[in-house]
């Protein structure tokens, strides 16, 4: 893991713990955050290639994308490292026609946009969890990435 940046803000060296999710800068405490938030200019949005790709070339060894500042590791502590899906599953999801099925739901579409943009995303989710079409979205990626074991099943 890499050792804490400077921040951004106040230029504490090696504070920064925590990075703004739109632009990527770092910083560490909350009054840097809504600090930076105040003045936060975000790169502007990438156009999608044909391939669909948000990234052209995709990301190197390192999760990083050749023309993103940051890579993954910047990002995840050592606790959120054992809940990190490899990039090969998360392709698998991509190419779900039974995931695809679920996304041309607008409501579904829309319960997503709300908590990707809420603040508290943790409660937002628990909430969801109790909404059949959430839960179906959720049991359908998590069966993508994390195939169930085949149970009672006799060795031939």
């Amino acid at each position: 893991m890499r050792a804490p940046r400077p921040c951004g803000v106040c230029g504490a060296a090696g504070a920064a713990k925590y990075r703004c999710p739109r632009c990527a800068a770092a910083y560490c405490s909350v009054p840097c955050c809504r600090t930076h938030k105040e003045r936060c200019t975000p790169e502007p949005k990438r156009e999608r290639s044909a391939a669909g790709q948000a990234f052209p070339g995709g990301p190197n060894r390192a999760g990083q994308h050749a023309d993103s500042p940051w890579s993954v590791e910047d990002i995840l502590t050592e606790d959120d490292e054992q809940d990190r899906v490899p990039l090969q599953k998360l392709k698998l999801l991509g190419e779900s026609e039974e995931l695809r099925g679920l996304l041309l739901n607008p409501h579904l579409r829309q319960l997503l946009l709300t908590i990707d943009q809420a603040e508290d995303k943790s409660s937002l989710m628990k909430k969801y969890m109790q909404e059949p079409l959430f839960v179906e979205f959720a049991d359908c990626c998590l069966g993508i990435v994390e195939p169930p074991e085949k149970e009672n099943i006799l060795p031939e």
